[in-house]
């Protein structure tokens, strides 16, 4: 059951048929979380023609590519690592043009693992406020919407900054429902929720304010939203679920095993 629950969302089985087709310009390979670095050698053994990229998974979790560069960062709490490699990411999707591809690959994990502080917040303050997150019992959906908030990268940032490129966005989630703006805090679709359902997770736990967070909460710096015209050539596909997994476990128990290692093979 758990082979098959497994190999419901291997990455080297869910990521090749979705592949989309390489485009007259360049393709660049970006993502984050806990599988990104299993997506991005799947990209690369399936791939047809020049790519290049980077992709950010937890430390421990790296595995050797040939043309994707794979960063190591905290998970949890973000690190510098996985700011500096934010900060990489965002600089390679600037100045593309319609004939490139951004394909972004997202996976659990994606929140922590790509952090970068929107202007006037610090590395510091975004630690300060996962690890309360953490702490107060905050749903995923409730730190995901404060995290787009305090982010120059998450929230639709990674696709607005990739406009005019195509941009193809590879999901596994680890989110209850399945919504895409909340797995790795929606990085490249429009963020339907505001600065005003961020304050209030703060008023709800009782989390204190800083000066910083006060002033960023009170920002006119708003994340894109539903109907931005950067998001017209954005698509993102929902490639594994946890209900894949269950399903998969669930079939090999109702037939009591019977087959279950030939078909994994």
């Amino acid at each position: 059951m758990l082979e098959a629950a497994l190999a419901a969302c291997n990455p080297a089985l869910c990521v090749p048929p979705h592949l989309p087709a390489a485009p007259k310009g360049r393709t660049v390979v970006v993502g984050a979380g806990k599988a990104a670095a299993a997506m991005a050698r799947a990209v690369e053994q399936n791939w047809h023609g020049p790519l290049g990229g980077l992709v950010v998974t937890r430390y421990g979790h790296g595995i050797p590519c040939e043309r994707i560069e794979v960063i190591e960062a905290s998970h949890p709490v973000p690190d510098a690592a996985g700011a500096r490699a934010a900060e990489r990411i965002l600089a390679s999707v600037k100045a593309l043009t319609s004939d490139d591809l951004v394909l972004c690959l997202i996976s659990g994990g994606a929140s922590a693992l790509l952090a970068l502080a929107a202007p006037g917040l610090t590395l510091a303050d975004k630690q300060q406020v996962n690890k309360a997150l953490l702490k107060c019992g905050a749903t995923i959906s409730e730190m995901n919407c404060v995290r787009k908030h305090l982010s120059a990268i998450k929230g639709g940032r990674l696709a607005a900054a990739a406009y005019p490129a195509k941009v193809v966005t590879l999901v596994i989630s680890d989110v209850p429902g399945d919504d895409v703006s909340i797995i790795g805090s929606g990085r490249t679709v429009p963020d339907p929720t505001s600065f005003a359902d961020a304050r209030a997770v703060f008023e709800k736990y009782k989390l204190a304010l800083s000066p910083a967070l006060a002033a960023r909460f009170a920002s006119k710096d708003e994340t894109p939203k539903p109907g931005d015209p950067r998001f017209a050539g954005a698509e993102t596909i929902l490639i594994a679920r946890p209900q894949d997994a269950l399903e998969a476990a669930a079939a090999v128990a109702r037939c009591g095993g019977r087959g279950a290692s030939a078909r994994l093979r």
